[in-house]
């Protein structure tokens, strides 16, 4: 029987293999660029990648969604590995898409990339029954919470619920059968050295909004129209207003924008779109915060005597990790790069789907310092390929590995021990209750 250091160098050897197959699919992706739940030609490379491997799946969860599935044969816990296969949308970013505006501003296109890395590494031939348990892969949609209109109207069709891929895959009943799961992210932070981990993040709701006032001659007869524009500036004002108000330690985050100010300069705007996010580091902090936005919306329409349409959509849960698994991943990253270039995480202000699986099970979100530029911004690209999809990927296996050996030692200990703030049904109800549209009119 192989120990533990032994399938995981095999494994590593495996990785290393098929190197430059992988690094290839990171820079495919790249070069297409897809938005969330649009990832068509990033799902079928992926799914062909599954084929060429021989590892099996499902497809066309939560649209464009995807999930391998790697089975030890012996009795123990089923660990996920995600990879997100959405771009943003960046308008002058170097790999942009003329014609759709996306771009991997965010190195995502590594991550589908990782996934493969992991899964082609532990269908190597013999490691998977010398574990315990399961390994899921998880290629899913629109992590990046974007176009929010166009989601709310696949949402209004019928076609999704929740407007972030791992939730649908929550709500489909894809994370029914994993028990603990872990992601990398890229990151263009040099100061955390090659890999870190460890932290927190904000939680989230988004807001779709329309002010609607009346037009007429903007020049000639403005006295007959109500001013849409305005509204919603005063309102934007009444939400500035609000955050010296705001404790520090709930983090709060609300950065509204405008999406159509108007059709002509001539005519008095009379329909005037805004989205904006609301975050904060509790679900109580960002949940009292969306309710000072709704007032400040309010005041916005009723200054001008104007009408506003508030949709508010549930976004994602606050980011926690796992301490038993951060410690299985930290060995593993000190193995393959060093102390000195590992670094533990505090809070940060974004936000990500992934917190809703942390909410629900054991989980981690680790992230690979191989990029440079500013995150979803114009100069965003990754430059060490191997250290983002090769190293990353093999951090994970590793770990894996350590959770299913023996027996699935380690991974029966991390579930047994863990007390999920929520499971699925409270989730749901949870989610579904953040779901509001209202109208006012003075």
């Amino acid at each position: 029987m192989p120990t533990t250091e032994e399938i995981k160098s095999a494994v590593m050897a495996e990785i290393d293999r098929h190197g430059d197959e992988l690094i290839d699919v990171a820079k495919t992706i790249l070069h297409n660029p897809e938005p969330g739940f649009r990832e068509e030609k990033t799902s079928q490379l992926v799914t062909q990648k599954f084929r060429d491997f021989g590892i099996p799946f499902e497809d066309r969860i939560a649209i464009t969604g995807l999930k391998g599935k790697l089975e030890s044969g012996n009795e123990g816990p089923t660990v996920g590995v995600f990879g997100e296969l959405d771009s943003l949308m960046v308008k002058d970013h170097v790999h942009v898409d003329p014609n759709t505006l996306a771009a991997h501003a965010c190195g995502h296109h590594c991550q589908p990339a990782m996934v493969l890395a992991v899964g082609v590494g532990l269908h190597a031939a013999g490691v998977m029954s010398e574990l315990g348990g399961n390994v899921a892969l998880l290629a899913v949609p629109a992590e990046e919470y974007i176009e929010i209109a166009y989601r709310d109207e696949l949402r209004r069709q019928g076609k999704l619920e929740f407007l972030g891929g791992k939730p649908e895959f929550v709500r489909l009943g894809a994370m029914d059968d994993v028990d603990m799961a872990m992601m990398t992210h890229t990151s263009s932070e040099t100061q955390y050295g090659k890999l870190a981990y460890g932290g927190t993040n904000n939680g989230i709701v988004a807001k779709n909004i329309r002010f609607v006032g009346r037009a007429a001659h903007a020049g000639g007869a403005p006295h007959n129209g109500v001013n849409a524009l305005n509204a919603a500036m005063i309102a934007m004002s009444a939400i500035h207003a609000q955050r010296e108000t705001y404790r520090d330690q709930d983090t709060i985050r609300i950065h509204p924008i405008i999406t159509e100010g108007g059709v002509a300069v001539s005519s008095v705007p009379a329909d005037v779109r805004m989205e904006t996010f609301v975050r904060g580091r509790t679900i109580e902090a960002f949940l009292s915060a969306n309710q000072n936005v709704d007032r400040a919306l309010r005041a916005g329409a009723m200054a001008v005597g104007a009408r506003v349409e508030v949709t508010t959509l549930p976004g994602y849960l606050p980011m926690q990790n796992n301490d038993p698994l951060l410690e299985l991943y930290r060995e593993n990253a000190i193995a393959l790069v060093g102390a000195n270039e590992i670094t533990e995480l505090g809070h940060r202000t974004g936000s990500t789907d992934m917190g809703d699986i942390s909410q629900l099970m054991p989980a981690i979100h680790p992230y690979v310092v191989a990029a440079s530029g500013t995150g979803h911004g114009v100069d965003y690209v990754v430059e060490d390929y191997a250290l983002a999809v090769l190293t990353s990927a093999k951090a994970m296996a590793m770990t894996v590995i350590d959770l299913l050996a023996n027996e699935a030692h380690h991974a029966k200990r991390v579930k047994e021990s863990y007390l999920a703030p929520l499971d699925k049904a409270s989730y749901l109800s949870l989610m579904r209750s953040m779901h509001e549209e209202a109208t006012y009119t003075e």
